[in-house]
């Protein structure tokens, strides 16, 4: 087996992009090729604020927004260009290969089937489409000679359904239809009803037609729009064995994070900012603050319940954060919670995989020993397809690769494997 890398081995971008890494955190809307974008606004008829991928950089997808509201508006177009299967599978086969290309090794994506549901698609078939474009990277690449003779691990995917805790008419043609069949209803129930719906489709599309859907999710504006809406939904995925992850904790306190861990059975938690910070809550029933985040933190901790941290995405949409110095992700980190590093959307906030490893470690102290434990933990806490045996070969794999690469690294720098500077 090869020898673990020297503790003084310099962490370059170089070694990063060659590791084998996960994204368990990456939207499909909102990370579409720019260039694909403006492709397919052209062909559907969809106007763009700007038709260079200069203009959309400087007017959409832009390295600081002013707040969530502007982060959000990107996703109108790319939305509404991805209403087509053929839309659909395109997005889904760059993106895998755009992962591809550096090193990512396990990809899950995730998006809301409901946002693409019109009158000639409906979920299972949006579903059917992203998957051909995934599968078909994913097939070109373990074609690779070197992934076929075990020289290098293959690529896997798994696709994580997203609910939405709330949504408007101008969402989609198939929000617009639900909240019109039932204008007397209140809107929480109609939330409810499509995140039922979601989920049985999700499981459908699992059981009936195969295809690797791992994980459902809720997605979209915590404050006001409570978990606890969609307990039927995400009790439905449980019974029936769907892994699961809720958006919590982005841009609302740790309860929002409690309702996901006990409301929804989370087993991951999509961003998970506030869990540590006792000034984030807004419960007044919640009068010992330090001592409510201070046992939650103690049961996500014990529980392995893993964070999928976006450091980027979490710059972009706080405005009271000014630097990458104040993410909450250090403090996780020295609480020994299981975090992993995600990109959120690729597009949206102009980043990747690599780029948002190496913020960690310009930024807030990332060391040999962490960057290790947070990527294998990325592949130890996946969703991934298939049973248990297979998963744990697999891992095996991946860090006999990241120990294999890091080695090679430190020759090429002059240093000896598991030798200490």
């Amino acid at each position: 087996m090869t020898q673990p890398p020297p503790a003084n081995l310099p962490i370059t971008e170089a070694l990063v992009k060659a590791l084998p890494k996960t994204d368990l955190h990456v939207h499909l809307d909102g990370s579409i090729r720019i260039s694909t974008l403006i492709d397919l606004a052209r062909e559907y008829h969809v106007k763009l604020p700007s038709y260079t991928e200069e203009g959309l950089r400087e007017l959409v997808f832009k390295d600081r927004y002013a707040n969530l509201g502007e982060y959000l508006t990107g996703f109108a177009y790319t939305v509404a260009v991805l209403q087509s299967e053929v839309a659909l599978e395109r997005a889904g086969y760059e993106l895998a290969v755009d992962n591809q290309n550096e090193g990512v090794r396990y990809l899950e994506v995730r998006f809301a089937p409901q946002l693409h549901v019109h009158t000639h698609m409906n979920a299972v078939m949006v579903l059917k489409a992203v998957n051909r474009g995934l599968n078909k990277a994913k097939t070109e690449f373990n074609n690779r000679k070197a992934v076929r003779e075990g020289r290098e691990p293959r690529f896997e995917y798994g696709i994580i359904v997203c609910a939405m805790r709330m949504f408007r008419e101008n969402f989609s043609e198939y929000y617009r239809n639900l909240i019109n069949a039932h204008r007397y209803t209140p809107p929480t129930d109609i939330f409810a009803m499509a995140s039922v719906e979601l989920a049985r489709a999700s499981i459908i599309a699992r059981d009936e037609y195969g295809l690797p859907v791992v994980g459902f999710d809720l997605a979209g504006e915590e404050a006001g729009y409570p978990a606890g809406n969609h307990t039927d939904a995400f009790e439905f995925c449980h019974k029936r064995f769907m892994k699961k992850t809720v958006h919590a904790g982005e841009a609302y306190g740790p309860e929002s994070i409690f309702q996901a861990i006990t409301d929804l059975h989370a087993d991951r938690i999509g961003h998970g900012t506030y869990l540590l910070e006792p000034d984030a809550i807004s419960d007044p029933s919640i009068t010992d603050k330090e001592k409510y985040v201070a046992q939650l933190g103690e049961y996500i901790a014990d529980r392995r319940i893993t964070l999928e941290v976006c450091l980027t995405s979490n710059l972009q949409t706080n405005p009271n954060m000014s630097s990458l110095a104040e993410h909450s992700f250090k403090k996780l980190r020295q609480h020994r919670l299981s975090t992993t590093i995600c990109t959120d959307n690729r597009t949206v906030s102009n980043t990747t995989v690599t780029r948002e490893l190496m913020l960690a470690v310009e930024h807030l102290g990332l060391d040999q020993h962490d960057l290790k434990s947070i990527i294998v933990y990325g592949f130890k806490r996946s969703f991934m397809p298939g049973t248990y045996l297979e998963k744990r070969a697999y891992v095996r794999s991946i860090i006999d690769y990241y120990e294999q690469v890091a080695a090679e690294h430190a020759q090429a720098h002059g240093l000896a494997a598991g030798k200490a500077g």
